[in-house]
């Protein structure tokens, strides 16, 4: 989606986008250094972001990666106790 969300960030490495396996998907890149800031990855069911999506400024801008990230875990209860 082209959605741009501000959020609080501090760090000093990032993922190369090569080094990910082929069945991860990018979520999110840096529009000022174009950097790698989230992936998933479907076979994994691993998600990750590399900023604070808890912090401000915009402290609800990335509310919906909480409820991504539960989904995950309920499919994964659920799989596990049918």
């Amino acid at each position: 989606n082209k959605r741009v969300e501000i959020t609080s960030q501090n760090h000093g490495f990032c993922v190369k986008k090569e080094e990910l396996p082929k069945s991860a998907l990018i979520t999110h890149i840096n529009l000022n250094d174009q950097t790698l800031e989230g992936i998933f990855v479907p076979d994994l069911k691993a998600m990750s972001v590399q900023y604070h999506p808890e912090n401000a400024p915009g402290p609800h801008d990335s509310i919906y990666l909480f409820d991504s990230f539960l989904n995950l875990l309920e499919e994964k209860i659920e799989n596990l106790y049918p």
